[in-house]
């Protein structure tokens, strides 16, 4: 055995896997700053792309669900990437567990890092979906300047009322210090979309996470909705956010919020009176006019750019 070779074996000899028992060489991955594999999955345009969108998914899902909407992305050449967060999904580490919500925040600014090193100069797009919206609001304000336009799908931005009353809140703190792993509630699935269609395929998607969330998750999410109270006054880039008023699972009063509050002097809420959470998995009506909207919103934004280049 030639000595040069020694240091690949572990490598080959045992080579990680995801979740799933597949092997990370078989699939589009990076490695965050703990060492943890994360899967990546990249949709690419047929021409020259004209900007980069990173979308960051939703708790207990993944990012294989917007398929849909990144190929709608890539028909006006957009070049559309994700990952599964941490625990989620194709990617390591113990389901819907992590240490400290900043870690997606961390995560999805070294996955953006990455596609701005091969593609210079490209305008950046955030788009974010119910935790994933907490995600990119967060990272939006660590990097003031570096992103062309924030699109929200029913952002996590407050607590809804019936989970987060003082007494739960108290409850949940001091559940954190001696039972951090105990189980509460699960996900709904009929609280995801009116489309019995979306709710069965959520439903028996063995990639999303159908168990309870742990009273440590909770805490991480409680967290982030604090920080983003004290960010949204930092949120100055244009806005676009898509909000069913009946969503059971973030609350529309976040959005109304983070419309009153953020500084933003090109900011946009649209309101679905009867839609339930995940508007781009609704009823086929209200999911077209989603995908209209953020289409028509990014083009006119990247429109305007480019015309302002040329002049």
């Amino acid at each position: 055995m030639k000595s040069g070779h020694s240091s690949r074996m572990p490598e080959e000899s045992s080579p990680r896997k995801t979740p799933q028992n597949v092997p990370y060489q078989d699939l589009p991955h990076m490695v965050n700053a703990d060492g943890q594999y994360l899967f990546c999955k990249y949709w690419k345009p047929a021409a020259t792309p004209r900007g980069l969108v990173f979308v960051a998914h939703g708790a207990g899902e993944h990012c294989c669900r917007y398929d849909d909407l990144a190929q709608v992305l890539t028909g006006i050449n957009l070049f559309v990437f994700a990952h599964d967060h941490v625990g989620h999904g194709q990617s390591e580490g113990d389901r819907m567990v992590v240490s400290d919500f900043h870690v997606f925040v961390r995560d999805s600014l070294q996955h953006i890092d990455l596609m701005k090193k091969d593609h210079p100069g490209l305008p950046v797009f955030l788009l974010g979906h119910s935790m994933g919206g907490a995600i990119t609001i967060l990272a939006a304000c660590e990097r003031p300047n570096d992103f062309s336009g924030l699109v929200l799908i029913s952002p996590l931005v407050v607590a809804s009322p019936e989970v987060a009353t003082p007494i739960k809140v108290f409850a949940a703190r001091v559940l954190n210090l001696v039972l951090p792993n105990l189980s509460l509630g699960a996900i709904d699935p009929n609280v995801v979309s009116r489309n019995k269609k979306e709710v069965e395929s959520y439903a028996t998607d063995p990639l999303v996470h159908h168990g309870g969330m742990k009273v440590s998750f909770v805490i991480q999410l409680m967290n982030a909705i604090a920080k983003i109270e004290r960010s949204l006054p930092k949120l100055t880039l244009p806005i676009l956010t898509l909000h069913g008023s009946p969503d059971k699972l973030c609350d529309i009063k976040g959005s109304y919020l983070l419309m009153d509050t953020a500084p933003s002097q090109d900011k946009a809420l649209k309101v679905y009176d009867e839609a339930y959470h995940a508007l781009h998995k609704e009823l086929p009506e209200v999911t077209a006019s989603v995908f209209k909207e953020i289409l028509t919103w990014i083009d006119q934004k990247l429109s305007a750019a480019e015309k302002a280049s040329h002049s």
